[in-house]
């Protein structure tokens, strides 16, 4: 079911410069070529080869088997810098994985593999990093300084950016800053969601075993009863948020799964539950593994039972560097013409890798409004119908290139 909020916004077109809109056609084959063929983290084969068959037609130098399939191009251009300046360098990051969902679009792009689909829209990701690479090989003479766009495994899971970014692609030539977009459903066509400091949140997981006694049904007294201790650590790990976080801030933990039982008559000696944990404030990295253990803990204590508790951090929050959203937001507007199409407070639960590379240098991860209700696309991320309008990739590609020549362009020296 579609949501009427996400009608599009008037978009004009004429915004793009005449060689994108041109290029509009070639993106929408790229992106359904793309679609048909997805991958699993790290095992992106045919997308990686797709992309370097493009790169080497294009004449871009560039780099395969980065982390596994990762790829980086690197466009170098030629307009000239004072003697006292140095030129910058800009990244551009595209994630290229797919999810294991059985895709229930019925249309002639639809996945050929069983089982997976681009669900997120990472295929739209990979096409407007390959439009802006080849219309940035074709106009070099706009820009000073080298663009580095990087094609990144894996980041549904389990994460290729830290493997990327250990593997030296930030540098020789060094970058200045790094950007990225994400198509979102969660916003119409014709709007950009650009916001300084935390974007998206933490990602951290749990799974823990507890460990009680079990026995026949009638008979409590003579056991530990690991689902009543399941419950109680269920209902108590929602305080965490409710009393120890400042309500000022915003945090999540929730339990996903739990497990126990076997027959109507008795009682389970092991029960299995496992969770996530977003939060935006990277303050409480490390707190709240501790406070979780603390209260599972003190909850089996209290019963006798004992437990197993496995806790990890996959992602740190996504925080754009103010600097580098203001430029994005320069030119974002340009794009979309109208005030109402820029979208400030655009934060969300879900979680993404790029924030190791906004860890690393400065940079800015934003929204591009890709839903369309009145064409049936705008079904959530992550559903076996997820699709989205194609007219974004142009927008896209717009959006990056613009970046690109005003965060290159030469100082102009008075």
């Amino acid at each position: 079911m579609v949501l009427s909020s996400l009608q599009p916004l008037p978009i004009n077109l004429n915004q793009l410069r005449l060689e994108i809109r041109s290029l509009q056609p070639q993106l929408v084959t790229w992106r359904r070529q793309l679609h048909q063929q997805p991958e699993l983290g790290f095992q992106e084969k045919l997308t990686a080869t797709f992309i370097a068959q493009k790169l080497t037609e294009w004449g871009i130098e560039h780099q395969t088997q980065i982390a596994e399939t990762g790829i980086v191009a690197v466009i170098a251009g030629t307009q000239l810098v004072a003697d006292n300046q140095t030129p910058k360098g800009l990244a551009i990051r595209a994630d290229m994985d797919a999810l294991p969902i059985q895709e229930l679009n019925e249309v002639d792009y639809k996945s050929w593999h069983e089982g997976i689909m681009h669900a997120c829209g990472h295929d739209g990701h990979v096409t407007i990093a390959l439009g802006t690479a080849y219309y940035l090989q074709q106009h070099r003479h706009t820009f000073a300084g080298t663009v580095k766009i990087i094609f990144q495994p894996a980041e549904e899971g389990p994460g290729g950016a830290k493997p990327m970014i250990a593997a030296g692609v930030l540098q020789n030539p060094n970058v200045d800053a790094i950007i990225g977009l994400h198509l979102w459903n969660n916003l119409p066509l014709g709007t950009i969601g650009v916001r300084s400091g935390a974007l998206m949140a933490a990602v951290e997981g749990f799974r823990c075993k507890l460990l009680g006694k079990g026995g026949h049904g009638a008979l409590p007294h003579q056991t530990v009863d690991s689902i009543v201790v399941g419950a109680q650590v269920i209902n108590a790990l929602q305080t965490i948020v409710a009393r120890n976080v400042n309500p000022i801030e915003s945090a999540v933990v929730t339990v996903g799964e739990f497990h126990a039982g076997t027959a109507l008559n008795v009682i389970a000696d092991t029960a299995r539950l496992s969770g996530t944990v977003r939060y935006f404030n990277p303050m409480y990295e490390g707190y709240f593994g501790k406070r979780i253990e603390q209260i599972i803990a003190g909850i089996c204590q209290s019963h006798g039972a004992t437990y197993e508790l496995d806790y990890w951090r996959s992602y740190p929050p996504v925080i754009n560097d103010p600097v580098i959203a203001d430029l994005v937001r320069s030119v974002a507007i340009a794009v979309v013409e109208t005030p109402t199409g820029l979208v400030p407070e655009c934060q969300t639960m879900g979680g993404e890798d790029m924030s190791f590379f906004l860890e690393a240098i400065p940079g800015c991860y934003f929204f591009l409004g890709s839903a369309n209700a009145e064409k049936d696309l705008a079904y959530p991320h992550h559903h076996p119908r997820f699709d989205f309008d194609e007219t974004a990739l142009g927008m896209g590609v717009e959006i990056f290139v613009r970046c690109v020549e005003k965060f290159c362009a030469p100082e102009i020296v008075e």
